[in-house]
């Protein structure tokens, strides 16, 4: 991230949205996505219009020659966050859907913001690309069949996760392959081989960047299921704590697999994130699926 950039972010979430300097008066948003190659959350400061329930953004990276990293986070995951400043001086944050706009669609609405303000025209004049136009639709956790299916995306997303420890675990071997040293498709030892942190490392940007997305995705919708469950309260606190503690674990993985670190202490560390992953993964399993797929009583009924 730049220093502007950051600058910015800051700016934002401490005045309620509003900032100074270029974006003095602007409407801005910050828009978070998740990085397509990393895996890990990417915050950036956007000018938006409202279109009825949605949110416009435009991805005119100043009239530059290629689109802004965030549109392509979104084009592969189109789960995003948004914060906006309200009313009272707060920031909401929520969860949204990003849909990129196409056709006589896209080119209304982007002939609408040049017309609103001529920087959109002059940055569409630079530029050979079609600047996109992206729709955020608000995501609505109080429909039923919506809870149904996180309750089933996140049991789905956590074996695959499961799946893909095994797979990281499964790579560094036994203690006895160990002492006899690496060996060949004949099984013959062999001293010349790739380090084990370097092929955990691999093993490592599949499985960790996955986790980051999987985990900031669920710290964006943890304020909704909030509001919609506030008896959980207690519990998605324990579990963004838990977040924070699997980052730093994973950070410290990380760490190790780059620097030479004897086998013995790659294995203990691997073990100990999939403890706490298997321990993570339990409890939010036995507090969200019963929330999210219990009957509900309908008002009036």
């Amino acid at each position: 991230m730049s220093d502007f950039n950051r600058q910015v972010i800051e700016e934002f979430r401490a005045n309620g949205g509003r900032v100074g300097g270029m974006f003095e008066g602007a409407a801005l948003l910050l828009l978070t996505t998740t990085g397509a190659r990393s895996g890990r959350a990417h915050t950036n400061p956007a000018v938006y219009v409202r279109d009825g329930a949605r949110l416009l953004v435009f991805a005119s990276n100043a009239g530059g020659p290629k689109h802004p990293a965030w549109f392509h986070n979104l084009s592969a995951d189109p789960y995003v966050t948004v914060e906006l400043g309200t009313p009272d001086g707060t920031v909401e944050r929520f969860g949204a859907t990003a849909d990129v706009t196409q056709g006589e669609e896209r080119d209304r609405l982007y002939a609408e913001q040049a017309e609103r303000d001529p920087g959109f025209a002059a940055y569409q004049a630079a530029t050979d690309r079609i600047i996109p136009v992206v729709a955020l639709h608000r995501v609505d956790l109080g429909d039923p069949a919506r809870h149904r299916a996180i309750a089933d995306h996140l049991v789905e997303v956590h074996a695959e996760l499961r799946a893909e420890l095994t797979a990281l675990r499964e790579g560094l071997g036994s203690p006895a392959e160990e002492a006899a040293g690496p060996t060949d498709a004949a099984g013959t030892v062999v001293r010349d081989t790739p380090a084990l942190g370097g092929r955990l490392a691999r093993h490592c940007l599949t499985f960790c960047g996955a986790l980051h997305a999987h985990h900031h995705n669920e710290d964006s919708a943890f304020d909704l299921l909030e509001r919609e469950f506030p008896e959980l309260s207690d519990s998605l606190d324990r579990m963004r704590e838990e977040h924070r503690v699997i980052a730093r674990t994973v950070e410290e993985l990380e760490a190790l697999l780059t620097s030479g670190a004897a086998p013995g202490t790659l294995r203990a560390e691997v073990d100990r994130l999939a403890t706490r992953l298997e321990e993570h993964f339990t409890y939010e399993e036995s507090q969200l699926v019963p929330a999210l797929t219990r009957s509900r009583a309908v008002p009036g009924a």
